[in-house]
């Protein structure tokens, strides 16, 4: 039987903040959850991409860990990402997140090694199988390159906590494939922002949001207006939306999301080396973005939110 978790809604892909010096300013990550959480949104994953946990070190994940704990005090889960070069190091990462407390990991694919399926799904097992936290298993074969497959997935399906899937593949034939194979034996996420509504048609009841650090309340409503059917009164916020969830798309996915929650007052622009500033033009072209966006912004149906 596998572990039961009542994960859904909008989960931000929540930003770390840093200071001028590159370091993590804690207490600005603080606000920015509170702020997220005050605005509605269901979930937190922290440390995932949009957190630049390959930019962070140990011991930092593990301080961010413990300050979005504390920031939640249980309002709404906090899931980990884990992003590792090794099985072994993803396995350590991971039992710090449950020393902490938090409600579950976002396991990525080993780094840089191109694995082969078996391997990949033997890194997911030995995760899994050295803690007691729920694991969804991220994929973002364009980002990171290693593909977890449906096939992969399913023969993951014995992992009692393995419980989630969340694809960025952007391919939401493979949510009907999983399903088709194991039933809902996984509780399915969407992972990239411009294809939310086609994800939650076809079966997502969750979704890692990268835009929604800009707008909370805009993507819970979209989210719960999709998952309710009211496409009639969803279609029109996603195709205001759709210009700016694009961004989530983009190699520098991270500068953009960043920028936008700038603009909105919600935190800073600022990355960690490698990742750059946008250049002028890039910077030009978001901006214009979001003062569209801003002087169309739609008043949103009733959700409960």
């Amino acid at each position: 039987m596998a572990q039961q978790v009542s994960w859904s809604g909008v989960f931000p892909a929540v930003t770390t903040q840093f200071n001028d010096d590159f370091s993590v300013n804690l207490e600005a990550t603080h606000q920015v959850i509170n702020a997220l959480i005050r605005d509605g949104v269901s979930g937190l994953v922290i440390c995932g991409t949009v957190g630049e946990n390959t930019s962070l070190s140990m011991g930092e994940k593990v301080s961010i860990v413990e300050m979005a704990k504390d920031a939640a005090k249980g309002r709404v889960p906090v899931i980990s990402g884990i992003a590792e070069f090794t099985s072994a190091n993803a396995l350590t990462m991971a039992k710090e997140v449950q020393r902490i407390g938090a409600d579950g990991i976002m396991l990525m694919p080993a780094l840089v090694y191109s694995s082969k399926p078996f391997e990949t799904a033997a890194h997911y097992r030995t995760v899994a199988s050295g803690i007691d936290l729920p694991v969804m298993v991220y994929n973002n074969p364009p980002v990171y390159k290693n593909d977890v497959t449906p096939d992969i997935l399913i023969s993951l399906a014995d992992c009692e906590n393995i419980v989630c899937f969340k694809d960025s593949s952007g391919d939401t034939r493979r949510f009907i494939d999983v399903r088709n194979e194991v039933g809902d034996r996984f509780v399915l996420f969407a992972g990239l922002d411009d294809v939310v509504l086609e994800s939650i048609a076809v079966g997502a009841v969750g979704w890692v949001s990268g835009m929604s650090n800009a707008f909370p309340k805009e993507g819970e409503t979209l989210f719960r207006l999709a998952k309710a059917g009211r496409f009639a009164e969803a279609i029109p916020l996603y195709e205001w939306f759709m210009p700016l969830l694009h961004l989530d798309a983009r190699p520098d996915l991270v500068q953009c999301i960043k920028l936008c929650e700038a603009i909105m007052q919600r935190g800073s622009a600022l990355t960690r080396p490698p990742r750059l500033a946008l250049q002028e033009e890039e910077h030009r072209y978001i901006d214009k973005i979001m003062q569209h966006a801003l002087a169309h912004r739609p008043q949103l149906p009733d959700v409960g939110l």
